[in-house]
């Protein structure tokens, strides 16, 4: 199932602000969104309570979130925030509907969940939807203004590279038209934008710096229900291609690649829980952090674990592998490419390190394997001087030449073996096990030398005995 097919849905934080782990782990998997990369945006939308949010939601982007039954009374029907995947948008869209403000359930008093859910759905998304009444353009009383200025207030909270669009969707739109209604509705934006109370390095920064305002005008669901559905599915147009450059979430500064979606999103709500200023640079660092120690693991784990690999370990233990090094390295390559491929769209100061990391641990790996094949090499290139050397001399070879030649031979060869053992990924230095070889070729020239020496002492001294015993004896005999 590709992720635009079909619309799944789950609870992401309950009603009393537990994050819903398994819940979004699930949806994850189901709607393949580890695959995206950063090819995908984030909606959400916020307004008053039974203002029609989640309506809008399902005609505009296919979802099911669950509607308000305007014959039963308006009661909340949106807890806490739910989170779905829109049908059939490119890219893959995830749309996240809020509880109501304003709501009679919570009560005047507890506006915290609100804040919370409010810094939330700033943090996570590209585009935020304002769903506002009509009737409420100009006025002061307006429903929407009290979570307007929330959400410019929690703004300031927001250390974030990325302007989110906000997209005010004028509902019940009555017969003035949208020209009208956009000044005025901007004017009293800016208004508010102007009473909050900003930190010293914001005081005179505008609105456009933190959002791109965008004002959409959509006419009764329940009166005219066939303009509201042809008004929406224009609207919907909007949010194809949305990342491209100049989209509604065109700004793809700091967003966090789709695998670390769901650990990004529950430590931004555990910041937020705890009341502490959410850094979103900083933050993608840790997701960063978190996400490529988690795929080095893995991979450390599959390369640990892989035949080829072990297979190798093993038959290395008896004799040196003919190719070992480019097996070894082919091996070595796919791993740490299937590292690259996870953890690409990741900061990059730290998949490089995380990467670092991992190519270090694996050499440490095939270490004991590489110096196994070496001391192979070693042995071989020493018993084929043995061998060679005595057949020279055995078949009347000057020593110095034949001790000259034949070493010559056997280093040449151990450069050759360790130059076909020898790891892409690795610098390993084998000079001492080459200097190894060379003194123990010394050792069995010394030897052999010292061996022939014997002989030959040992030779002239029974044929001077040989030669000294006929003389001698005729003189002892003379004398006696």
């Amino acid at each position: 199932m590709a992720n635009g097919e079909v619309c799944c849905s789950t609870q992401l934080i309950d009603g009393d602000g537990a994050f819903n782990i398994s819940g979004i782990e699930n949806f994850i998997k189901e709607i393949k969104l580890g695959e995206c990369g950063l090819s995908y945006a984030v909606v959400s939308i916020m307004g008053p309570q039974s203002s029609g949010k989640s309506t809008l939601l399902n005609h505009l982007f296919g979802t099911s979130f669950r509607e308000m039954d305007a014959f039963k009374g308006r009661s909340q029907t949106t807890k806490g925030i739910w989170l779905a995947n829109c049908a059939g948008i490119e890219p893959c869209t995830l749309v996240m509907d809020l509880e109501g403000t304003d709501g009679r359930e919570r009560g005047e008093d507890d506006t915290a969940f609100e804040k919370q859910s409010a810094l939330f759905a700033l943090a996570v998304s590209d585009i935020v939807l304002i769903n506002m009444w009509c009737h409420d353009i100009g006025r002061e009383q307006a429903a929407n203004k009290p979570l307007l200025k929330t959400v410019f207030q929690v703004m300031m909270r927001l250390f974030s590279p990325r302007k989110t669009t906000l997209m005010f969707v004028i509902r019940d739109k009555t017969r003035t038209p949208l020209e009208n209604l956009e000044p005025v509705l901007r004017e009293d934006i800016q208004k508010i934008w102007d009473s909050v109370p900003k930190p010293q390095a914001h005081k005179e920064t505008p609105l456009s710096e933190f959002f791109n305002v965008e004002v959409v005008a959509l006419s009764s669901y329940e009166e005219k229900e066939e303009q509201f559905k042809e008004q929406v599915a224009n609207l919907r147009m909007k949010f194809f291609h949305s990342i491209a450059p100049g989209g509604l979430a065109g700004d793809r500064r700091g967003v966090v690649p789709a695998s670390g979606f769901s650990f990004s999103a529950q430590e931004i709500w555990k910041v937020i829980k705890e009341n502490k200023d959410l850094d979103l640079p900083a933050h993608k660092v840790m997701v960063a952090t978190v996400r490529c120690e988690e795929i080095a693991n893995e991979k450390y784990s599959s390369f640990a674990g892989n035949e080829d690999w072990q297979e190798l370990e093993e038959a290395v233990q008896s004799a040196a592998v003919p190719g070992f090094g480019k097996k070894l390295s082919s091996i070595l390559f796919t791993v740490l490419s299937e590292y690259d491929a996870e953890a690409t769209y990741f900061d990059e100061g730290v998949r490089t390190a995380k990467r670092k990391q991992l190519e270090e641990k694996l050499l440490q790996l095939v270490q004991p394997a590489f110096q196994s094949v070496l001391g192979h090499i070693r042995s071989g290139s020493l018993d084929k001087f043995k061998e060679a050397f005595d057949k020279a001399l055995d078949g009347g070879e000057g020593f110095s030449v034949a001790a000259r030649d034949r070493a010559h031979s056997s280093m040449v060869l151990f450069d050759e073996g360790c130059e076909d053992a020898v790891i892409q990924q690795a610098n390993w230095d084998t000079s001492k096990v080459r200097e190894k070889l060379r003194r123990d070729i010394d050792a069995h020239i010394a030897s052999v030398r010292a061996a022939k020496l014997s002989e030959l002492t040992a030779l002239y001294e029974a044929k001077l005995k040989e030669a000294l015993a006929g003389p001698v004896e005729a003189l002892l005999d003379g004398a006696n």
